[in-house]
This record gives structure tokens, C-alpha cells and sequence, in this order.
């Protein structure tokens, strides 16, 4: 099953038109590090990263993994782990997966730049939960927590986001 995004700001999922925030550079099919845009293009669903002492596991066919606040992700092109999870402290430049708020309470790993990974073509590209009234992301695209467990409960093994510009 594919999800796909509208450039519009929807998720499609089966009959479903899910509303979803967007970068907030908008969508791009050229993606660069820090530029707030999310990528255009058809993207695995890696796994799930949740928190565990917000919720429980999400159902869900994906591989699925507690995070912990020592885990981050590279966001920095000059470190040879750009684009990966790392453990914190870390020396170079990172997103905190551990959050105060709620938006890496459930996060979907997407399959953007990693195969192989470019040095400044975009990290930490995430479907993840939305902030109140759909404020826009940083590249990643987010939706109520409501919808994005809903949406997971059909997810398997092979499973793809595609945006489209």
C-alpha cells in the first residue's frame, strides 16, 4: 500500500484525505539540507520510532523501536553518520529525538536519502505527529497522532510515501 501526499497539504490513505502540515519551504524536488522544503518523491517506510512512556507500541506491520533520550539523528553533512540515528552526546550538529513536546512521539523513518546517502540532500525527513493547527515542519510531513497511528495499523514491510509537487 502506498501513501501519497498531496502538495496541497492531504494525505491520501485508501478512501481517507487526511489533512497533514508541510515544510515549511514547501515541497521541492531538489532537496537541500535546511532549507525547510519537503522532498518530492517516493519514499520507503523504514520503521517506527515511538516514545514508550507516552503510548503504547503502535500496531502496525513496520519494524517497530523505543527511542530514549539519548538517541538523536545527524543532521550535520560534515559528519560521517549525516542522516543517521546517533547516540547523544554527540559531536555534531543533531535533531533530539526525545522531545519536551509531542511531535517524536510516534515518528516513521522515511527512506529519503539514504541509499546512499548525499552529504546536504536532506535528514531526518519524518512522517510524525502534527502541532496544533498544522504548523508547518521543518521538511518532514506531520499529522494528528489520531490519524497517524490510524494510518500505521495498515502499514507492512515495502509500504511507500510518495509526495507529489
Amino acid at each position: 500500500m502506498d501513501l501519497f501526499v498531496t502538495a496541497d497539504g492531504f494525505l491520501i490513505h485508501g478512501n481517507r484525505r487526511l489533512p497533514c502540515a508541510l515544510g515549511r519551504g514547501g515541497i521541492n524536488p531538489s532537496k537541500v539540507e535546511g532549507d525547510g522544503c519537503t522532498p518530492v518523491g517516493r519514499f520507503p517506510l523504514r520503521r517506527v520510532l515511538y516514545r514508550e512512556d507516552r503510548l503504547a507500541p503502535p500496531e502496525t506491520g513496520l519494524s517497530v523501536m523505543a527511542i530514549t533520550p539519548g538517541d538523536g539523528w545527524s543532521d550535520d553533512p560534515k559528519d560521517p553518520a549525516y542522516n543517521c540515528p546517533v547516540s547523544l552526546p554527540h559531536d555534531h550538529g543533531h535533531e533530539i529525538l526525545w522531545r519536551e513536546d509531542a511531535i517524536y512521539d510516534v515518528i516513521v523513518v522515511l527512506g529519503h536519502n539514504d541509499d546512499p546517502v548525499v552529504p546536504g540532500a536532506g535528514s531526518a525527513v519524518f512522517l510524525h505527529v502534527a502541532r496544533p493547527g498544522f504548523v508547518p515542519t521543518e521538511g518532514c510531513i506531520a499529522l494528528t497522532r489520531e490519524d497517524l497511528l490510524a494510518v500505521l495499523k495498515a502499514c507492512q514491510p515495502g509500504d511507500c510515501l510518495t509526495i507529489s509537487g
